[in-house]
């Protein structure tokens, strides 16, 4: 027996990662999908009645094994990726996408659920009993249990290639990321860098025994040299570096993965009866359907669109002015907006960072969370962990219980894709009256510590910091019976509430006071840089929104109408582009060739969800400002009706219960300046 098939005999029943070698993996794969093949044979075999309880719950807690060794597997994959790993990813793939199909093309299986399904009405279930019902029945019907032999056969092709190829495509954008560095060795191409980046470039190039300073794609690296570096040509062969990923047609070009992924998709919603892949998508999200997100994200390009060009037209006269640049590039839209941004509100990341020191960035988070929910962090020593630069800590509430364990990974490495995210490691959930409390993970790419200084986190990255622990209490203070209705298991356009409305506490005095502290000298950041964050804020914001609803634009494009005919991506592209372009092109780049968020992410046909939920949480927090940042009543109407319900009930429901109404969007664009 493997060590991960095992009950962890460990503190917490945490993941022993230490004795969990390489060769465990595949052999614990294949034992439990043997056992989850095992658990729903005897539910299919059982000659009861079938009932709430031996088909529904069984199914609910079935395969528990094969879900944690997936768990650890694939966010180690993401973190603390290898060759041997990915090898391993592509063999299990398929074998995961088999099994899954094994149980939802089941048909023995399916006329039980269906049968508990077609009584559900006299069955007396609570809210979450029935959520979890629908959810059962959806998990078949809309995975082919209703389609005729054939047709299963042909969703299960399209099933194991769709697994291969989103893979195969993240490793590409992972493999092109690591291919490109940026070797200098002359000190006049650093004008204009941050001592810091440079510190850290000249770190890299030692650990690589060069001479001089290595900059990467990767953000710590890439962001402030696109942000800072006074020398155009080299910020040029940056951004053309950063925007040809995967799109250079070598060995690592994802063109063809793109193409074949939206075909794919769009086939499998057909064969299930949808009209679009966002069809299919949108049935299970507030949004509805891709009509409603077309309308919701055209909408919000009206309102955007003339303040971006207007905010477009006086960049590129200062940039005119400032330098003499003709055309105003991609290259040049970060360095020029940063020196206008500095001379409008004589603030730039540079003045900021030395404020927000990581450790102390972070432990604000802990306060903040400990003001509004009661929870301590507490660091442990004595829990494993994947990586040396990992932070485990003990989340527990006001009596002292456990909520939850968490997991803090900061730092850019080679096998650890860009980003940053939240994950878990074991959900919550209620068994045997035992409430099973989670294990939850944050991953970032921040600025490593150097000889001279810790590491100082852009206000940006401020920003992310917070918005990932925001999915991190989701997580942590979830509270229902079921597993697969747990934490962040809710639609998906409600899924980014809880994050985004934790980045609001980093703009009020208040909260920044707790840990925004000089990392030298103690001071606490001036009032003055408070006040002008706040301005800040919704400096340059129509451009913001513009740029991200482009993406959505784009996404809805790839999965909301027929994409057989697409043979040319770039041109695609540029017709997507067409309404939100403010640049010129560069031919030699292309987004979606490494939009990794929709192509292998969860987030096609959602990309929208990010601006859908700005619309929520600035609703949210309008009702935190009205009562007090801080108001422990307000905090714990959105802890009971938001952070502890996970997806026992629909989002709409509960975020009615939270704010006594639906959310209206003109605090958005109050916020963003754009009313």
């Amino acid at each position: 027996m493997s060590i991960l098939t095992q009950y962890f005999n460990t503190r917490h029943n945490t993941a022993p990662f230490s004795q969990i070698k390489i060769e465990d993996y595949f052999p614990a794969f294949q034992e439990g999908i043997t056992q989850a093949k095992a658990e729903i044979d005897a539910i299919v075999d059982n000659p009861e009645t079938p009932t709430f309880e031996n088909t529904i719950l069984t199914l609910e807690y079935s395969g528990d094994i094969l879900d944690r060794i997936s768990s650890i597997f694939f966010n180690l994959n993401s973190a603390e990726t290898n060759d041997e790993m990915q090898k391993i990813a592509q063999e299990v793939s398929p074998l995961l996408s088999d099994f899954g199909n094994d149980i939802t093309l089941n048909a023995a299986l399916f006329s039980k659920v269906k049968a508990v399904y077609d009584q559900k009405e006299s069955l007396n279930l609570t809210p979450e009993q029935t959520t979890l019902l629908d959810k059962k029945y959806k998990s078949f019907s809309r995975n082919g249990a209703n389609l005729a032999e054939d047709k299963k056969e042909q969703l299960r092709e399209i099933d194991k290639e769709l697994s291969k190829l989103s893979l195969q495509f993240g490793e590409n954008v992972l493999a092109e990321t690591n291919a490109f560095e940026l070797h200098l060795t002359s000190e006049s191409d650093l004008a204009g860098l941050p001592e810091g980046t440079i510190e850290a470039a000249r770190s890299l190039a030692k650990s690589q025994e060069k001479e001089g300073w290595i900059f990467t794609l990767d953000h710590p690296s890439y962001i402030p040299f696109l942000t800072y570096a006074d020398n155009r040509e080299l910020r040029k062969k940056m951004a053309i570096a950063f925007g040809a990923k995967a799109f250079q047609g070598n060995e690592f070009d994802n063109q063809e993965n793109v193409l074949k992924i939206a075909k794919l998709r769009f086939e499998r919603a057909n064969l299930l009866g949808y009209k679009t892949h966002a069809h299919f998508v949108l049935e299970e999200r507030m949004a509805e359907s891709p009509e409603k997100v077309f309308t919701f994200l055209n909408d919000l390009l009206a309102k955007a669109k003339p303040a971006a060009q207007k905010e477009f037209a006086e960049l590129t006269a200062f940039a005119k002015e400032l330098d003499g640049i003709e055309e105003l590039e991609k290259w040049d839209g970060s360095y020029y907006s940063e020196k206008l941004k500095q001379q409008l509100f004589n603030l730039d990341d540079e003045k900021l960072k030395p404020y927000f020191q990581l450790e102390k960035v972070l432990n604000g988070a802990f306060i903040v969370a400990e003001k509004l929910y009661g929870l301590t962090f507490t660091e442990v020593f004595d829990i494993d962990k994947y990586h040396e630069e990992v932070t485990t800590y003990e989340v527990t509430d006001a009596e002292n219980k456990l909520v939850s364990i968490f997991y803090a990974d900061f730092f850019p490495r080679k096998g650890k894709r860009n980003g940053a995210w939240m994950t878990s490691f074991k959900s919550q959930y209620v068994k045997d009256d035992v409430n099973e409390r989670p294990h939850i993970s944050n991953v970032c790419n921040f600025t490593k510590p150097t000889e001279t200084k810790p590491s100082l986190l852009t206000f940006n990255e401020v920003t992310t910091l917070f918005h990932e622990f925001g999915h991190g209490l989701h997580g942590m203070l979830a509270n229902t019976t079921y597993p697969s209705l747990s934490g962040t298991s809710v639609f998906w356009d409600f899924v980014e509430l809880p994050s985004q409305i934790m980045e609001n506490w980093c703009y009020e005095p208040e909260a920044l006071a707790l840990f925004a502290n000089h990392y030298e000298t103690g001071e606490i950041i001036p009032i003055e840089y408070v006040q002008k964050i706040k301005e800040s804020a919704s400096f340059q914001e129509g451009l913001a929104t513009l740029r991200q609803l482009s993406f959505g634009l784009l996404d809805m494009a790839w999965h909301g109408q027929d994409p057989t005919n697409i043979t040319d991506l770039k041109a695609f592209e540029t017709e997507q582009f067409a309404d939100t372009k403010l640049y010129p092109e560069v031919k030699e780049n292309a987004m979606s060739t490494a939009f990794s968020h929709i192509f292998q992410g969860g987030y096609s046909s959602g990309y929208y969800s990010y601006k859908w939920a700005e619309v929520l949480d600035a609703d949210a927090f309008e009702y935190f400002q009205e009562k007090g940042i801080f108001n422990t009543e307000v905090a714990s109407k959105f802890k009971e009706n938001v952070l502890s319900k996970g997806g026992t009930e629909h989002p709409m429901l509960l975020y009615k219960r939270f704010r006594g109404q639906e959310p209206k969007p003109e605090a958005l664009l109050k916020r963003a300046g754009l009313l």
